[in-house]
């Protein structure tokens, strides 16, 4: 059986994509419903890679850990003002039904 994205949604990336997703059946945790608001976004990254979850975010914080070096199981981006709600859920199931978790290790995907 194909092993499926699991995603990790920051705290800038509105409710709305997370209902979305999980309408979908597509396993999906977020930085509120973790209670991992007060934290950073290196250790948002590190929770992400200890759950095997690929980050979602509209953070380019996020995109200059990558270029850091940081480790991490893969990063989509999207900027806040590029696409709609529904464009990005969409965006987001495409990539979930096409991808698997290893084809993303280390990687950044924009949408």
């Amino acid at each position: 059986m194909v092993e499926k994205i699991k995603f990790h949604l920051d705290e800038n990336v509105r409710n709305a994509i997370a209902e979305g997703l999980h309408r979908r059946g597509v396993d999906v945790t977020t930085t509120p419903e973790q209670s991992l608001i007060v934290i950073s976004d290196e250790a948002q990254l590190k929770f992400a890679l200890s759950q095997n979850r690929v980050v979602f975010t509209q953070d380019t914080d996020f995109l200059k850990m990558n270029q850091a070096g940081v480790t991490h199981c893969g990063i989509f981006y999207c900027s806040q003002s590029n696409k709609s709600i529904g464009e990005i859920i969409r965006g987001l199931i495409l990539i979930w039904e096409l991808l698997e978790p290893s084809d993303m290790f280390g990687k950044v995907e924009f949408i």
